[in-house]
């Protein structure tokens, strides 16, 4: 790539820094500045996208609330902002906005298996096939996420263990339950339920990763490994 471009090499690889830190440090380790650089994409010749977005912060005494009142059209008056551009800040400042407004997310609390089963029901209790979940909890017991871990026939799933404890250090879970559905109303453990519960326990001792149960969910009812003192 020659000199005259207008993306050289050193300017794209510039511009890919502030990506490649929220991969590996997360996001809260990167600046104002740095965010907005990886919103706009690419600076220019002369100027890094982050270098860009300093001199917008720094025309606004660096005020992200400052930021949110600028018009596409004021926006597009720095050299280097063109329509596309403006147009991904004015967005995400008006997701901020909405966020700002919205409550926070109340995380539902588990303190009975119970409450697994309301929670799970509507989603597997009813299917004609079998469904593996997992519901991700934090060190309140409350639920972060649930995700479906795999879905088979009616004789029964395969269950990745890496997969599982993958999402949860991601997800930063301190626990987990697991849940799956007999479609045939069958409210007993089977031998493949007990190996596999006793394989994720195992593996999650390791981790420091509770597997708090292990529900069995039928149309209207449910087996609890933890409530039969089996798990």
């Amino acid at each position: 790539m020659s000199e005259n471009s207008p993306f050289p090499i050193t300017n794209w690889a510039e511009d890919d820094k502030p990506r490649e830190k929220l991969m590996l440090k997360g996001k809260s380790a990167l600046s104002d500045a740095e965010l907005i650089a990886i919103l706009i994409g690419s600076g220019s010749r002369n100027e890094s996208a982050v270098e860009l977005s300093k001199r917008i912060l720094a025309s606004i005494d660096n005020n992200l609330n400052a930021l949110g009142k600028l018009s596409i059209q004021q926006l597009m008056t720095f050299k280097g902002i063109g329509e596309a551009k403006a147009i991904s800040i004015v967005a995400a400042m008006e997701l901020g906005r909405r966020r700002r407004g919205e409550d926070a997310l109340e995380l539902l609390k588990i303190t009975s298996s119970k409450m697994i089963f309301e929670m799970m029901q509507p989603i597997i209790g009813e299917l004609p096939h079998e469904e593996f979940w997992i519901v991700y909890l934090n060190n309140s017991n409350k639920v972060i996420s649930k995700s479906q871990l795999s879905k088979g026939g009616i004789t029964g799933t395969l269950v990745d263990v890496r997969l599982v404890f993958k999402t949860a250090l991601e997800m930063g879970a301190t626990s987990v339950i697991l849940c799956h559905n007999h479609p045939s109303g069958a409210l007993t453990a089977s031998d493949a339920d007990k190996q596999i519960t006793k394989k994720l326990k195992l593996a999650g001792e390791s981790l420091d990763i509770k597997v708090l149960d292990h529900l069995i969910v039928t149309e209207r009812n449910y087996f609890s490994f933890a409530d039969e003192g089996i798990l």
